[in-house]
């Protein structure tokens, strides 16, 4: 892609998410995701309720008045993105591609987190770290986050989300919250990785699917590749045999990965690439709140 058409699908993806940030999810976000603990604010004078652990001794002789300590919510977070890069990303039969989606909602995660005053990182991931962008604030950083996402062009197509959080859980030392965005075709299962992770870290799993996934239109013989290991064979599309087998196949997947969110107790949401991902987003929002 020429240098000139990046900056164009940036600044157009800015635009879009960043207002996305301002005006829907500010306080959705600021409310769905909590700081790391609680931080000391200020002292003022004892009330008949407050906790006695609280009281501020030094304070309290000084002035010959219980005072207690006032606590507040610290804010600031880590934020981390595992952006799945693998070779099954780039597939769109209906408004668009499954890796434009995943990069449109990384971004609007993204901007709200700095509105919020987070920091911001990423791990690119296929079946091993292709990328980890450390880190750090600001509009400038998340444009440079946003430019890789377009043009990142990864060594393997392949999938292994178990490797992407526990590398997450060897270079996040402090808790963060991690958003794993994926269409989750992972072969290998990763609940154990993903437990211990989510122990350790706020995990919260976005899957983008294109409708193609979950239902097989009626378009006869068609040629379908493996995008992940390259292997091709023709479908006959308007077997309803075949087409029912596909369904169960999907629904069978769907419900072995629900099961694995559940057991390792992370939040999740599905997201197909002819949807509104605001409405889904907003939704996985409220539930955490």
């Amino acid at each position: 892609m020429e240098t000139s058409e990046i900056l164009k699908k940036v600044r157009k993806i800015e635009i879009k998410t960043r207002g996305l940030s301002a005006n829907i999810f500010a306080g959705q976000y600021h409310s769905a995701f909590k700081g790391r603990g609680m931080a000391f604010s200020e002292v003022r004078e004892y009330q008949f309720g407050d906790d006695v652990r609280d009281i501020d001794w030094n304070v309290t002789a000084r002035f010959h008045r219980p005072y207690v300590k006032v606590f507040e919510e610290e804010r600031e977070l880590t934020v981390m993105l595992l952006v799945d890069v693998s070779g099954s990303l780039d597939f769109g039969t209906r408004k668009q591609m499954k890796r434009e989606m995943l990069t449109e909602i990384a971004a609007t995660l993204a901007f709200s987190a700095i509105q919020n005053n987070d920091k911001i990182g990423v791990i690119f991931f296929s079946d091993k770290i292709e990328k980890y962008i450390p880190p750090k604030k600001g509009r400038k950083h998340i444009l440079y986050i946003i430019r890789e996402m377009l043009d990142f062009k990864p060594e393997s197509k392949k999938t292994d989300i178990g490797a992407a959080l526990e590398f997450l859980s060897g270079v996040s030392k402090r808790r963060c919250t991690a958003f794993v965005l994926s269409d989750f075709y992972n072969r290998a299962d990763f609940l154990q990785s993903l437990t211990i992770c989510n122990r350790k870290h706020d995990v919260v799993a976005i899957q983008v699917y294109d409708t193609w996934a979950k239902e097989l239109p009626d378009v006869g013989l068609i040629k379908i590749v493996d995008a992940e290991t390259g292997h091709e064979q023709y479908i006959d599309t308007s077997s309803k045999k075949l087409r029912e087998a596909h369904r169960r196949y999907w629904n069978s997947r769907q419900l072995l990965l629900r099961e694995t969110f559940t057991k390792s107790n992370v939040d999740s949401v599905s997201i197909a690439t002819n949807e509104d991902y605001v409405k889904a987003l907003l939704l996985l929002f409220k539930q955490r709140n």
